[in-house]
């Protein structure tokens, strides 16, 4: 941003929050809606209520209640953020993300906090845990919402939870319960995906897979390498059968006598379904030190589901790291068969939106810095800071600035600057079906307009190759906004 879109900001930010005037029913209190948005937007180097108030003038205990006591409605607010990327930010090319993050707290008196692994320590440490949705389409990527997710020890002591001001109706979820929750939520509110992805913390979960799909939601997921299936179903027997006519029957349905085992998905690797498929080589991103590339290969699962027999037939698609061989991933989808390996490669790469908005609302926002012990609190700032994040990411986008590094032509060929090259022309994400296999095939006469598929690097040039980066010029308010 330069000096003369700074002078800008706050009229526009004006406006920007005027759109929430009617979450508020007093003005004093929609007033502190100013204050706490402005803290988190400037450069203090610590974001809680306390700096934030006292840069501003205001006591720190009125902000502190502004969040965790006074009375407005923040569901309504939420909404109405909802509301505003929906009519605003829509298109053919929308990603829905789940992930989690954790955050470091002492003491116990935090809602939901416990010795829990910490992701952003790498290891078990004393810290709180939230499961947030983000959406992107095309250039444009925010957080939505989140919500607390409460260990077991926690929804077992009420009086605790009574202390924490956490609703009695407010339980132990798993957090892929969690994640569905919020994505009813967004679709109640209209707001629609083309595509939903998430890591193996959610794609290991196969009741979390089914519920996703029984919304028709497409999907492209991160799965252990311990997921089993087959990639030919064995045949199912559902005629109960009694030796020499008499007794009880075999169990039925059950898999015909003789059937091939059921195989973790790394171990297809062998099978010559795949293991005589070339890899083919795609070049996903490309960042400060040069492009990612991966190679992969693709074919058909048959899952195994809960009861041992054959599931969902899904696309399994397998990505190898050019770089470290040993980096392998695995991934399923529940899109028509017709889809192509180019879009699927795309929604998995896609997530790296996902560590730009935590990492841009942790170390900028200020995200982790609540230091409250109510749940409403919580959800509030949770809350704030996603509305803080959103009006950056229209502001920067309003300026013209584009996310990137490079300058390189984006997947949609539009020619735009961008920090991701993986990925189809724009009907592919948005119809997924109907689509054959040609929009994998390299076209020389789509060049000039910028690539409408990934690149299939020459195996002579990727010895060129330099190690890759996420990160771009972190966000601060006189800076370029990472997205």
């Amino acid at each position: 941003m330069d000096a003369a879109q700074l002078r800008q900001l706050e009229p526009k930010l004006e406006r920007f929050l005027e759109r929430f005037s009617a979450c508020f029913a007093r003005k004093d209190t929609r007033a502190h809606l100013g204050v706490y948005v402005r803290g988190q937007l400037s450069n203090l180097p610590e974001k809680s209520v306390e700096p934030i108030a006292l840069e501003a003038g205001v006591a720190p205990r009125t902000l502190q209640e502004f969040l965790s006591q006074l009375k407005w409605d923040e569901d309504r607010l939420r909404n109405r953020m909802h509301e505003l990327v929906r009519t605003t930010h829509s298109g053919p090319h929308t990603i829905g993300f789940f992930d989690e993050t954790s955050d470091p707290k002492k003491g116990d008196k935090t809602p939901g906090v416990q010795k829990q692994w910490c992701g952003r320590l790498g290891k078990v440490d004393n810290c709180l845990v939230t499961v947030r949705r983000k959406r992107s389409c095309t250039h444009f990527h925010c957080l939505l919402d989140g919500e607390l997710f409460l260990p077991e020890s926690w929804a077992a002591d009420r009086e605790r939870c009574r202390e924490a001001g956490i609703p009695e109706t407010m339980d132990y979820r798993p957090k892929w319960r969690i994640a569905l929750e919020l994505y009813d939520r967004a679709v109640s509110n209209d707001l629609h995906f083309d595509w939903l992805t998430f890591d193996e913390g959610y794609g290991s979960k196969p009741e979390f897979l089914r519920e996703v799909t029984a919304r028709k939601q497409h999907y492209v997921a991160e799965v252990p390498r311990s997921l089993t299936g087959w990639l030919k179903a064995p045949r199912v027997i559902t005629r109960p059968f009694h030796r020499g006519g008499r007794g009880r029957g075999r169990k039925v349905p059950r898999l015909a006598s003789g059937s091939r085992r059921a195989r973790d998905v790394a171990a297809w690797l062998d099978d010559p379904v795949l293991s005589a498929q070339p890899w083919r080589r795609w070049r996903v991103k490309d960042g400060e030190k040069g492009p990612l590339v991966w190679e992969t290969k693709h074919t058909f699962l048959t899952v195994k589901d809960e009861q041992g027999l054959p599931g969902a037939r899904l696309h399994l698609l397998i990505a190898r790291n050019v770089l470290n061989l040993a980096e392998v991933k695995f991934f399923v989808s529940n899109a028509p068969p017709a889809t192509g390996v180019g879009t699927l490669l795309h929604v998995a790469f896609s997530r790296w939106r996902v560590e730009r908005c935590f990492e841009d609302q942790k170390s900028e926002i200020g995200l982790d810095q609540y230091e409250g012990r109510r749940y409403l609190g919580l959800k509030r700032h949770l809350l704030i800071s996603a509305l803080s994040y959103l009006f950056l990411a229209q502001a920067r986008q309003e300026w013209g600035e584009k996310p990137g590094v490079d300058g390189v032509p984006t997947a949609y060929g539009n020619g735009r600057p961008g920090a991701l090259l993986v990925g189809q022309r724009p009907a592919g994400l948005g119809a997924a079906a109907g689509k054959d296999r040609q929009e994998d095939h390299h076209d020389p006469a789509t060049q000039g307009r910028g690539p409408q598929e990934p690149h299939q690097d020459d195996a002579t040039k990727v010895k060129e190759v330099r190690h890759p980066t996420h990160r771009s010029a972190t966000m601060r308010l006189g800076n370029n906004l990472a997205l």
